[in-house]
């Protein structure tokens, strides 16, 4: 099955829908879609605007219309799907399933936190606006991000004949970001009814104590793990661990979720 942001990528059974965080896009989760078919029919989404450099959307930014277009896309399985996020999907996942409970049996939230209110993105948009469309050759994209970014944004980037170009429009990425420090998402989180597994990377770009607070919250239906000396991407960056966590919530799920 595949449609303009669903793709699936193998296994059987109750649907796993990985929902990429900003920047990102479904192909950066090659190395988990391996072991993520084993616990169920595993599918790669890809959100609004980040679909390919050429693809136009003139919809208007924000965080509602995200998640309506996640929605739509989980709506098209026919059963509730287990929403497995990174940081801007991870916030998209638990926005749907605070909204639409029918949809969503279970979540994993990676590094993504409920308030930023009052944090701007001034300190990166330089960074992002010199960022070049295209990348003639791999070396440039390792020199730029380092290594587990870089590999990773390979992967999101479209492939030209002539070599990588950015999947999006950067002044639409930091218009996306910018909107997480004008409103915050307490209160999607404390409608969401599902089971949830909570990832903290050890340098997280989560405000300290957040993603504790929102284990707090959520009560016996959530588990919180911290992962020291991970960076934000925590499933790239500390694979094992990563896949541990995910592992043993997946398999304490009832089979029917």
């Amino acid at each position: 099955m595949s449609t303009e942001s669903l793709t699936h990528r193998g296994g059987a059974g109750r649907p796993l829908v990985l929902v990429h965080g900003l920047m990102g896009r479904g192909t950066t989760w090659s190395r988990q879609v391996p072991w993520l078919t084993r616990f169920g029919s595993v599918y790669t989404y890809d959100a609004p605007w980040h679909r390919g450099r050429d693809v136009q959307d003139p919809a208007p930014v924000s965080t509602e219309r995200f998640v309506a277009d996640l929605g739509d896309a989980v709506a098209q399985l026919g059963r509730p799907a287990v929403l497995v996020g990174h940081s801007m999907g991870g916030l998209h996942s638990w926005c749907l399933a605070a909204e639409r409970p029918d949809l969503v049996s279970a979540l994993v939230v990676e590094d993504m936190a409920p308030d930023f209110v009052g944090r701007t993105t001034g300190a990166w948009e330089p960074w992002v606006h010199a960022l070049p469309v295209e990348y003639s050759s791999a070396e440039q994209v390792f020199e730029e991000f380092g290594p587990v970014a870089g590999r990773y944004f390979l992967e999101a980037f479209d492939r030209t004949a002539t070599g990588w170009r950015l999947h999006g429009q950067p002044a639409r990425w930091l218009e996306i970001a910018g909107q997480w420090g004008t409103r915050d998402y307490w209160q999607q989180w404390q409608a969401v009814q599902a089971p949830v597994l909570l990832i903290e990377a050890g340098d997280s770009v989560a405000p300290e104590g957040q993603m504790r607070r929102m284990a707090e919250l959520a009560g016996a239906a959530a588990r919180y793990v911290h992962v020291p000396g991970a960076g934000h991407l925590v499933h790239d960056d500390a694979p094992d661990d990563y896949r541990a966590a995910v592992e043993t919530f997946l398999a304490s799920l009832p089979e029917d979720t």
